[in-house]
This record gives C-alpha cells, sequence and structure tokens, in this order.
C-alpha cells in the first residue's frame, strides 16, 4: 500500500501565496512522475503541474510563471509553490504519483486533497 497525502492549502488572499506539499508513505520502491491537479467547483479535474524523477517539469498554461512544482527524492515529497494567486486558482489541489512497489507492482496513487481558497 502507498499513500499520498497533501498539506498546506488554506485561505489566501488575491496576489497571495501558498506552498503544497505530497509526502508519499508506504511500501515504496520507487516514485516516477509526481503530478498536481486541481479541481474548482462544478468543473472536472485539470493538469497542473508534473515533475519526472530527473526533474523535468511541465505547466498548464494558466500557471505559468506562477508556480514552481519540485521534489525531494530523498523525503518522497513533492511541492507546489503557488504565487500571485487568482481567484480562479481556488480549487481541491490533488497529488498523483506513479510509483513502483517493493513487490514491483506499479500503482497509479491520488492523494485526498487540499483546499485552497483564494479570497479577491
Amino acid at each position: 500500500q502507498v499513500q499520498l497525502v497533501e498539506s498546506g492549502g488554506g485561505l489566501v488572499q488575491a496576489g497571495g501565496s501558498l506552498r503544497l506539499s505530497c509526502a508519499a508513505s508506504g511500501s515504496i520502491k520507487k516514485i516516477g512522475v509526481m503530478g498536481w491537479y486541481r479541481q474548482a467547483p462544478r468543473k472536472q479535474r485539470e493538469f497542473v503541474a508534473l515533475i519526472t524523477g530527473d526533474d523535468r517539469v511541465n505547466y498548464t498554461d494558466s500557471v505559468k510563471g506562477r508556480y514552481t512544482v519540485s521534489r525531494d527524492n530523498a523525503k518522497n515529497t513533492l511541492f507546489l509553490q503557488m504565487n500571485s494567486l487568482k481567484p480562479e486558482d481556488a480549487a481541491i489541489y490533488y497529488c498523483n504519483a506513479g510509483v513502483i512497489s517493493t513487490g514491483w507492482t506499479y500503482l497509479e496513487v491520488w492523494g485526498q486533497g487540499t483546499l485552497v481558497t483564494v479570497s479577491s
């Protein structure tokens, strides 16, 4: 079993910053691509950012220049630094990871989400 636990969400004013974290734990052999997704009310879940095992990154256009994704492989932790937040960034943010378990099984794992609220 592998678990992802997000933290760092909260209420922030427009223009402010938040830093999300996602800690992976359990029967982990290796973690590959890790990513962030978000889901606003009455909208579908959408891709936000990802980072590969060798630190290549990709972002959705709407967050480029404002968000920075990073990871600490030694601690199996993913981060998302969010700056210049806008009301339209408000959503539940979910962590996702592709994991090779200690039993050499590939797992796609999701966290439970953390709520980001941006006031205008």
